[in-house]
């Protein structure tokens, strides 16, 4: 009989969920990307620029509310300048953040929520260090935006790392406790635009 129940909540509750509205997205945009905290005294650190792109759906409930988990390959690391000569740190991320949205009568938006990183790969140059970074990686993102009724929006976010990146010891000359920090801006485009 429990069984009976749940599974008539479920059900009763996936069906409030859709009734309420689904929507599908894309979005690509542009990453300005660097490391905070560690120890770079040694070299100049500076931003690097990279690239988003990926997939979201949007879950509505109400005209107002929306939960909103999504699927980006991720471009980001740092620029470190050494001796005259710059070189890029870059690491490639499958990014899976799930963003609790709250949008305004306007169309304008604030949106908050975590985020869980998997590194797809890593370009780190003259290094001797076998993984730069680790493979997980953990953060907390908050922005703000425009979503139009017709379905284009334009957005920007900024991510903080809560998790180490580096995957080596402090003995190799870096300090590896250092974290991810990402100011994302996107242009997006949802289908099932069933709002008011």
């Amino acid at each position: 009989m429990k069984h009976l129940f749940f599974a008539l909540l479920l059900l009763s509750c996936t069906s409030s969920l859709f009734s309420q509205g689904f929507q599908l997205g894309i979005k690509a945009g542009a990453n300005f990307s660097n490391f905070t905290g560690g120890d770079f005294s040694n070299v100049d650190k500076k931003a690097m620029v990279g690239f988003h792109a990926g997939a979201f759906l949007g879950f509505l409930f109400g005209d107002n509310l929306s939960l909103n988990p999504e699927v980006l390959f991720s471009s980001q690391g740092a620029k470190f300048k050494s001796a005259g000569s710059a070189q890029n740190f870059k690491l490639y991320y499958i990014n899976v953040p799930v963003m609790l949205k709250y949008r305004f009568n306007g169309g304008f938006y604030l949106e908050a929520g975590p985020q869980v990183g998997f590194k797809a790969s890593e370009d780190v140059p003259n290094s001797t260090i076998k993984s730069f970074a680790k493979n997980l990686d953990l953060s907390v993102a908050g922005g703000l935006g425009y979503h139009d009724k017709s379905g284009f929006g334009i957005g920007a976010r900024y991510v903080a790392g809560l998790s180490k990146v580096g995957d080596f010891d402090a003995s190799q000359g870096v300090n590896p406790d250092f974290k991810n920090s990402v100011i994302m801006v996107s242009v997006f485009y949802t289908l099932f635009n069933n709002k008011k």
